[in-house]
């Protein structure tokens, strides 16, 4: 495990209990809004996080910067409209949560609230700036993370809303290396993860903070 000190270790684990529980929350509440009471049933529309939380997921984001949490299944026949679209919506949802927290932390830092330049942490427990500028970061990483275009993630679920029918099935057999891909990108191929999410991030903040 990388030397992490407690102070960051807390920040993140704080950080990642809101993070992943409202993605994983705002996929369930779509899904419920668009007619599938899959989510419901299982008890996915809570803000409990030991309800959305994966712990393999969990210690990736804490020790390595990126992770996931345990997906809300659903089922795109039960939803209205063209099932395809209804599921990019669900997917989409995850990530614009993330997105919209971002910005939240980002208020803080743009209005003079809290100083950019005591971010630092130091000590036994994280100082209420560098909290922040963790919530900012981390939540922008799994935005950026999520939108990958690698099954499970949501962006491969965009992706095949926009592909034709036809590229789509023959796609679906990929589905189940969908893990064994996307860790070979990230061990082997780190470059596609600079590109797809850590150029992004550090845009995003400098365009949120101002």
């Amino acid at each position: 495990m990388p030397n992490i000190d407690l102070a960051t270790l807390i920040a993140r684990i704080v950080v990642l209990l809101i993070a992943f529980t409202v993605h994983e929350l705002a996929h369930a509440v779509t899904a419920d809004y668009l007619g599938d009471p899959t989510p419901r049933r299982m008890g996915r529309i809570t803000l409990n996080p030991l309800k959305h939380l994966d712990p393999f997921g969990t210690l990736m984001l804490i020790i390595a910067g990126f992770g996931w949490a345990k997906p809300v299944m659903v089922n795109p026949m039960n939803m209205r409209g063209n099932p395809r679209t209804s599921m990019a919506i669900v997917a989409l949802a995850g990530p614009a949560s993330n997105l919209i927290m971002a910005a939240v932390a980002a208020m803080f830092f743009r209005f003079g609230l809290v100083d950019l330049n005591a971010v630092a942490s130091s000590g036994t427990l994280p100082s209420p700036a560098f909290l922040l500028i963790q919530f900012l970061f981390i939540n922008l990483a799994l935005a950026f993370f999520n939108m990958i275009p690698v099954p499970p993630l949501d962006g491969s679920k965009i992706l095949f809303a926009l592909l034709p029918a036809e590229l789509v099935y023959r796609l679906r057999p990929l589905e189940q290396f969908g893990f064994m891909i996307l860790f070979a990108v990230v061990f082997f191929v780190p470059q596609v993860l600079n590109v797809l999410v850590w150029q992004p991030v550090q845009a995003a903040a400098r365009f949120l903070v101002g």
